[in-house]
């Protein structure tokens, strides 16, 4: 149960940089989007 413990925190890092890196990101840039095009900011 130990070494499941460590494989899953050493597994974890590469598990959360695309998803903070890419994801994040991309769902950032699309609500602002969707929010200037609401609101006719130029």
């Amino acid at each position: 149960m130990p070494i499941f413990n460590l494989s899953f925190f050493k597994f974890l890092p590469s598990f959360f940089v695309p998803l903070v890196g890419l994801v994040f990101p991309a769902i950032a840039m699309v609500s602002l989007f969707l929010h200037v095009q609401k609101n006719k900011i130029v």
